[in-house]
């Protein structure tokens, strides 16, 4: 409980931190208006798994690689639990860090208060910016709320402890939050992480178990103390009300069935289309080809993609949305990171550390890629072949970008139709000029790709 104090004395201790300059108003469909900083404009981010990232597992071995990801280009780290994980139930030899066991403590074998405190100041000084991933919805079976406060928890008509209703998660049990105790906890806790630490925000799990009021009070809390922002991990093509992004799994999942040959590439144009329809561009939409769930279940891209793999990896970069790196990609990991076992990643070079360091200027230095209402709006052009061609355009200011991508495994002659994209523009592929008429008969190989860009 004196954390808790704590944390709202600290609150109300920040709360004109705030400066205009640090962040603009952008328009939001809820009831809470999202204060999105100016740094989120061009910005691309990256899912650092700590316990597998170095051999150590610790803040410190990890710190000794953000002057790379700083030349990598990657502005937002986000930080996977690094919360103390329950023993009762645990999966596994170590645990899955999601079995959170105190929302207040740190993991000892990851470090201490003051090294996690020294990581968040060197990502700062890098020019970089962490969130920290936070389970809200459930904790481990042995939480220090449970002996505290059993009854914020949900109950079977037995009196136990319920395990959420997603497959697989046995070693958590689900809180309730019609307590309205518990929603001044979780508040206070992640509080406490903003103002002790300098957090600039949070990766949340959202789900229909969890009031939508809540995420809302966690925004206006929040930002009272400092512009923030919020990720939801949560399907949909909307951003949940309080949030400034939300996870594109479902875009993930489009691309492997394709990759696949269970469906063509009809699929994500249907995906591109919902998007347009469903938001406007001021709703941001986290694109990745793999994250911490798909890599550990599913396995790496290439084990997912194949030869997709390159290609996909610059469509998440070339449509409407924040681009997302996991752990290990910019070195083509090749194998799935464990999360209740000890791997390491194999750190070297590969060909995808230039590919990402190149889309990452290119995200950079063209605004018609730039996130939400800071870039162009996405459209789909017209094209035949549209079962195996996807074709995108942007223009922000003058600048402009045509995207073409093959989703199939046989090469492909087609036509892209749009006159306005018609002038001199600059191959990402060849780094060549190439003039285009605005009907531009086109061939790409198997899984190819071109990206063209103009000012």
């Amino acid at each position: 409980m004196y954390r808790l104090i704590s944390a709202i004395v600290i609150l109300t201790m920040c709360a004109h931190c705030q400066t205009p300059e640090q962040s603009r108003q952008l328009e939001s469909s809820s009831l809470v208006q999202a204060t999105q900083p100016e740094w989120m404009k061009n910005a691309v981010l990256y899912e650092v798994n700590i316990r597998q990232y170095t051999p150590e597992g610790t803040f410190s071995a990890f710190q000794n690689h953000l002057p790379r990801l700083k030349e990598l280009g990657v502005d937002i780290l986000w930080l996977m639990p690094i919360h103390p994980i329950g023993k009762e139930k645990r999966k596994g030899t170590l645990g899955s860090v999601y079995a959170v066991q105190d929302y207040y403590a740190i993991h000892a074998g990851m470090g201490t208060q003051e090294e996690f405190r020294a990581l968040v100041r060197a990502i700062h000084e890098a020019g970089m910016y962490v969130l920290m991933d936070w389970a809200a919805s459930a904790t481990a079976w042995d939480h220090v709320l449970t002996e505290s406060h059993s009854d914020w928890y949900l109950h079977d008509d037995a009196g136990n402890f319920i395990t959420p209703e997603y497959m697989g998660q046995s070693d958590v049990i689900a809180l309730d939050y019609n307590v309205a105790a518990l929603r001044e906890y979780m508040i206070g806790a992640m509080t406490y992480w903003v103002t002790e630490y300098d957090l600039d925000g949070y990766v949340l799990h959202v789900n229909d178990k969890i009031l939508s009021s809540f995420w809302e009070d966690v925004r206006k809390t929040l930002e009272s103390v400092r512009p923030v922002i919020l990720l939801a991990d949560a399907s949909g093509h909307s951003v949940p009300s309080g949030f400034d992004i939300v996870s594109g799994w479902e875009l993930e999942k489009a691309m492997q069935a394709v990759s696949r040959g269970e469906v063509s590439a009809t699929v994500i144009r249907e995906f591109i289309q919902s998007q347009l329809d469903s938001t406007s561009n001021r709703g941001i939409r986290m694109l990745y080809t793999s994250n911490y769930e798909k890599n550990a279940e599913e396995g790496s891209v290439f084990e997912r993609f194949g030869k997709a793999a390159e290609a996909y990896a610059v469509l998440t970069y070339t449509m409407q949305g924040i681009p997302m790196i996991y752990s290990g990609q910019e070195v083509g990991l090749s194998h799935s990171l464990s999360l209740t076992e000890k791997n390491e990643i194999s750190w070297g070079d590969h060909p995808f550390n230039a590919l990402y360091s190149r889309l990452n200027k290119l995200k950079k230095d063209n605004p018609a890629l730039w996130n939400g209402a800071w870039g162009g709006r996405m459209e789909l052009l017209t094209t035949t072949n549209p079962d195996q061609i996807i074709a995108i355009y942007r223009v922000k200011d003058g600048n402009r970008v045509l995207a073409v991508f093959n989703c199939s495994p046989e090469e492909v002659h087609f036509t892209v139709d749009a006159q306005e994209y018609q002038g001199d523009f600059k191959s990402f592929k060849s780094r060549s000029t190439a003039s285009l008429t605005g009907r531009e008969a086109m061939t790409l190989p198997a899984w190819g790709y071109e990206v063209y860009t103009a000012r």
